[in-house]
């Protein structure tokens, strides 16, 4: 399939800006008083899933034979939609903004890389890794200055949030590898993401209607909730849909990283939070990462020549 196999470089953009728009969720959030993890986890991927189920309807039922043939991948994807924003709001709550964002997004390439490798045998480049650890090292890095930063804070509590951000990375991980299947599979990109979003946007609707009363209890809490649902999750995710359809899961769970670094420093200029300077190395390294897995493979192995 052409959309698949063709311009990388266009796919390797929509999910750098998607993930932009996704390092604003976890400042926003900060803006809704008295709203819970849940509620905000439920109405930005319920309503921002259930609005790209709808924008692909279309799609959706043209392909109806070819998704159903691949109900057991839209199963998993529709399950890790509702419980990756569960967790990962969840693990902000509790272990901090910059850090949850860290952990929850940290984790995703190398989770993403397990599945890839266990269930499709697919072989990781030696750029594709070197890149990654160095992604990894940066995320290690946020994480500590996050904990230097913390002026007070129950470490259990901490530890917990972790935790949640590492269940957040894997379920992000295997929903972006079962929509990819998907396509593989012969679904339509669009349907794709579509069905498994708006499916999974389906089961957050009883969480919803069940922490959401908040939500309405101000005028800035339900502009977040609007901003949440339409920006970051409905045309992050068309940008993330698009993008997934032209690049390995694996690649697009790395570009990603620069979600956290977006996050990090909305935290320390508009939440308040402080970054020591392990904070802005780790960033640095983030930054190093994407370049080294977006630059063409070949210019790479030309580079390793002429170093060697």
């Amino acid at each position: 399939m052409t959309s698949q196999t063709s311009r990388p470089q266009a796919g390797i953009a929509a999910v750098l800006a998607a993930a932009i728009l996704w390092g604003t969720t976890g400042t926003a959030a900060t803006f809704a008083t008295d709203v819970g993890p849940l509620a905000i986890g439920s109405v930005a991927m319920g309503s921002g899933g259930i609005l790209q189920a709808l924008l692909a309807l279309p799609k959706i039922l043209s392909g109806r034979r070819q998704i159903v043939a691949n109900w057991l991948n839209l199963l998993m994807g529709a399950l890790a939609v509702a419980v990756y924003p569960l967790t990962f709001y969840a693990s902000m709550h509790y272990a901090g903004v910059a850090a949850g964002t860290v952990i929850s997004i940290g984790s995703a390439p190398l989770l993403s890389a397990l599945i890839e490798y266990y269930f499709d045998g697919q072989p990781l480049s030696r750029q594709w890794l070197v890149g990654a650890v160095t992604g990894v090292v940066g995320m290690v890095l946020l994480c500590i200055a996050e904990d230097q930063a913390a002026v007070s804070g129950d470490s259990l509590q901490t530890l917990f949030g972790m935790l949640l951000g590492l269940v957040a990375g894997f379920t992000y991980a295997l929903y972006s590898w079962s929509a990819r299947r998907m396509m593989h599979n012969g679904v339509n990109a669009v349907a794709a993401m579509g069905s498994t979003f708006g499916a999974g946007g389906l089961l957050l609707i009883p969480v919803l209607l069940l922490t959401g009363a908040p939500l309405l209890a101000s005028a800035t809490n339900t502009a977040v909730a609007l901003y949440m649902a339409l920006v970051p999750m409905f045309i992050g995710y068309l940008c993330y849909g698009f993008g997934l359809a032209r690049i390995k899961a694996s690649t697009a769970t790395t570009l990603t990283l620069t979600e956290p670094v977006v996050a990090a420093l909305l935290a320390v200029t508009l939440v308040g939070e402080h970054l020591p300077a392990a904070g802005w190395v780790g960033i640095g390294f983030i930054m190093l990462c994407l370049a080294m897995i977006t630059l063409p493979a070949r210019w790479f192995r030309l580079r390793r020549r002429v170093s060697a």
